[in-house]
């Protein structure tokens, strides 16, 4: 199955000089964990709860500090020629709940593991990339 059929249209997305409240606002109003970082239209982060707790309030950062600062460089993304399956494998690969799509390195759309979930033929494909997902990593010494 194609991407472009279960992936998230429309995305909003903040830019890296973007503040670390303004980027929790907007996760707070659109009710999401994530917010991919772009600047001239190209993905250049992904900004996450997680990224936030502990890479800021966890250590005294200032709200007021951009985003770039603490959000996720460089994150692992499909293309709009991957397929939902290829998706969930790299998702439960990488452990991660949400994948950015670019096309030539601009931000196109989002699958997350809820997309994948409300699509009948990849339940089966959601729940393994879940598994994955929640499967503890190895400790770091």
């Amino acid at each position: 199955m194609k991407i472009e059929k279960v992936m998230t249209k429309n995305v909003e997305f903040c830019s890296p000089d973007s503040t670390i409240h303004d980027v929790a606002a907007k996760m707070r109003e659109l009710d999401v964990g994530a917010i991919p970082i772009c600047e001239n239209n190209q993905l250049k982060g992904m900004a996450t709860d997680r990224d936030i707790v502990l890479k800021a309030v966890a250590k005294n950062v200032s709200l007021d500090t951009p985003i770039s600062e603490v959000m996720t460089k460089d994150p692992v993304r499909g293309t709009i020629h991957t397929t939902a399956q290829e998706a969930a494998d790299l998702m439960a690969d990488v452990q991660i709940r949400r994948l950015p799509i670019v096309d030539d390195g601009k931000l196109m759309e989002i699958v997350s593991l809820g997309d994948l979930a409300v699509t009948e033929q990849l339940d089966v494909e959601a729940g393994e990339a879940l598994e994955g997902i929640s499967a503890p990593s190895e400790r770091k010494a």
